[in-house]
């Protein structure tokens, strides 16, 4: 939510893909800037230096041994992860023809999961549980957080 919830600041508010096009349609977008991609790795940093900082409270919890990560390295793979995944969907919806901010079940929900599992699997070991779960947790709580950013008034759609 951390790009949603930044996005009329106007630091970094250009495309990433240069508004370069694609067999004339946009390669990913108006909606996924260079603010999104700072902001979101930057929050993830920070959310993973909270898991952090409370790990030894909530270690019962957790599938992922904090006391062994980098905490910016590991923040960045998950941010980077999560966005590079929900750019790369885009990508297909454009070649679809499938309007910006327009739901695509199930694709909306899980891109960003798989791109974080992905990009972290290259610093930690990820088992096929840890991916089943997060996949089945994640994929129920986003579109909660969503409908919570669209009540807020934060985000356009419900999902």
């Amino acid at each position: 939510m951390a790009p949603v919830i930044f996005n009329r600041l106007p630091l970094l508010d250009y495309p990433l893909d240069f508004n370069f096009t694609f067999k004339n349609k946009p390669l990913l977008g108006k909606n996924k800037t260079w603010r999104g991609l700072f902001v979101g790795v930057l929050f993830s940093i920070i959310i993973v230096y909270f898991q952090k900082s409370f790990y030894e409270e909530t270690k019962f919890l957790c599938i992922i041994d904090y006391t062994q990560i980098n905490v910016i390295l590991f923040g960045f793979l998950s941010g980077f992860g999560a966005l590079f995944g929900d750019a790369l969907k885009s990508f297909f919806k454009r070649r679809l023809n499938i309007a910006p901010g327009a739901i695509w079940i199930p694709f909306d929900q899980i891109d960003w999961i798989i791109g974080c599992n992905i990009f972290i699997s290259f610093y930690i070991f990820l088992d096929f549980k840890y991916v089943l779960t997060s996949i089945i947790i994640l994929s129920i709580l986003h579109p909660v957080i969503n409908l919570i950013g669209f009540k807020l008034r934060l985000k356009g759609n419900k999902f």
